[in-house]
């Protein structure tokens, strides 16, 4: 395995994915530190909002406030979600720097999530992906339901690359596959992600993991078998989607950085914070965390903390774009295809 395969970028998504689905609305003030503590214990990629109708997510109407108060460095890329062109002008107005689009690949979630179709969805996405590129903002994709949907079923790998060549178009720098309601098995991973890769070779890939079937880690493994090297996570695995029935939290950040340092992926995350952080969310929130590690009052297995440049961001006018020729072929550093490379999350 090569150095670069020995390590893996994970984004963590608790300000986002982790807290939009909580009953309490978590102040901006706990937040920041909650973002300064998973920065300080070397995460490098955070996603702390998404730019929705606060009345649809009340958990997300501090996001514009976030994106402004928040200095974590030149190292460190925040994250925010964007699902339409009016969403996209919050992002630029409030100055954020990275964006992810959403999109559905099946139609019954998109269409919960949403309110529209995937093609409409994908429709009112161009113009928003055209004003960030505007602004010189790094934009990266997740297709929701990729593997499973709750109302359509199984997801077949060929819609998934459909919506991938969509948004290809739309000059993505990388592409989440995201198991939303955590219902995916390797079969699932394996054949969704071979033939989005066979069909986008040099498109970064990434994957977003629920574990309502306690799926999760094993999903995590086939995935680091078959090249992925960015994961999102939650720290305790506090989160999941309040428009998907069922869907249970996040992958957890504490069990997914035990499960890389024990078969040696390094993610420059110090273990020791990452727990005290764990610990303190759990006070914050009141109640029993999901992490596996949680339950048993575990800190993951300790690596030593790795501060190469692959473990972090490259930013938006030095990254390269996927499909964008205009920023010049010569600045894509895929570092081995699939392994961390510019613009990775």
């Amino acid at each position: 395995m090569s150095d670069a395969a020995k390590k893996a970028l994970i984004t963590e998504v608790l300000l986002r994915d982790g807290f939009q689905i909580e009953p309490m609305i978590v102040s901006t003030a706990d937040k920041i530190r909650l973002a300064d503590g998973l920065v300080d214990a070397g995460l490098t990629s955070l996603e702390i909002g998404s730019f929705v109708h606060p009345e649809k997510v009340p958990q997300m109407a501090d996001t514009d406030r976030l994106v402004r108060e928040l200095r974590p460095g030149e190292s460190v890329a925040l994250h925010t979600l964007v699902f339409n062109e009016r969403g996209a002008r919050r992002a630029v107005a409030a100055g954020a720097r990275h964006v992810r689009l959403i999109v559905s690949a099946s139609d019954g979630h998109s269409r919960a999530n949403a309110g529209v179709s995937t093609a409409a969805a994908l429709a009112r996405l161009r113009p928003a992906a055209e004003l960030l590129t505007q602004a010189r903002v790094g934009i990266e994709a997740t297709v929701a339901t990729a593997f499973v949907c709750p109302f359509d079923g199984e997801t077949d790998p060929g819609t998934v690359v459909n919506v991938a060549r969509e948004l290809t178009g739309f000059g993505i720098e990388v592409l989440h596959l995201a198991d939303t309601i955590g219902a995916a098995s390797p079969r699932h991973i394996r054949r969704t992600v071979s033939a989005v890769r066979s069909a986008f070779p040099e498109l970064p890939l990434g994957l977003h993991l629920h574990n309502t079937y306690g799926m999760a880690s094993a999903n995590a493994w086939e995935a680091l078998q078959l090249g992925i090297r960015r994961f999102d996570a939650s720290l305790g695995g506090v989160g999941g989607c309040p428009f998907a029935p069922g869907a249970a939290g996040n992958i957890a950040t504490d069990d997914l950085v035990n499960l890389f340092h024990h078969v040696g992926v390094a993610t420059g995350i110090d273990t020791g914070k990452l727990v005290a952080l764990r610990d303190d969310l759990r006070a914050l929130l009141g109640r029993r965390l999901d992490s596996a590690l949680s339950a048993v009052g575990a800190t993951p297995v300790a690596l030593q903390r790795t501060t190469t440049s692959d473990l972090t961001y490259v930013m938006p006018s030095q990254a390269a774009r996927y499909g964008r020729k205009d920023r010049g072929d010569e600045q894509q550093e895929r570092r081995g295809g699939h392994g961390i490379g510019a613009g990775s999350p």
